[in-house]
């Protein structure tokens, strides 16, 4: 499994809504990168052919999250955070220790990201309960792909 640092970019431009009103806005994505300076050229480089007009980077930080469920439904147009609390054993003490992990998961709503999130946990081996979920203000997320084509890649 390919290790990812994710940060967390807040991009400010200005927006036209429905209505026709033009708005200014700050909206987070999330880009995976090496470092800061890499999540930055990252997300300008995936917003500028969506963004008319001016926009600027108003904050880069870390984003702490283990792993990322995402999906192709079009309804799932959402990305919750999770919280996993693992349950082992230590085997010297018989004692119960748990840690604890957040994931990224895209899904319709509050019922289908926990949906999601047992279905991607499937395959796990360790017990593990949900400790909390939450919707976040991401717009999307881009993981780093090496070997796109930046000319392809793009959706």
């Amino acid at each position: 499994m390919a290790l990812h640092t994710w940060f967390e970019c807040k991009i400010r431009y200005e927006k036209t809504m429905e209505n026709g009103m033009v708005k200014k806005v700050t909206e987070p994505y999330l880009v995976d990168a090496l470092s800061f300076t890499e999540a930055e050229a990252r997300i300008i480089e995936e917003m500028t052919p969506f963004v008319s007009g001016e926009f600027t980077v108003s904050d880069i930080k870390r984003a702490n999250y283990s792993e990322l469920f995402p999906s192709d439904e079009e309804a799932a147009d959402r990305w919750f955070k999770c919280k996993l609390i693992f349950i082992m054993l230590d085997e010297k003490s018989g004692a119960e220790k748990k840690s604890t992990t957040q994931v990224l998961v895209q899904a319709a709503d509050l019922r289908d990201a926990v949906k999601k999130l047992d279905e991607g946990m499937k395959g796990t081996m360790a017990d593990y309960q949900i400790g909390m979920v939450s919707e976040t203000a991401i717009m999307d997320v881009y993981p780093f792909h090496a070997d796109a084509d930046p000319v392809q890649e793009g959706k």
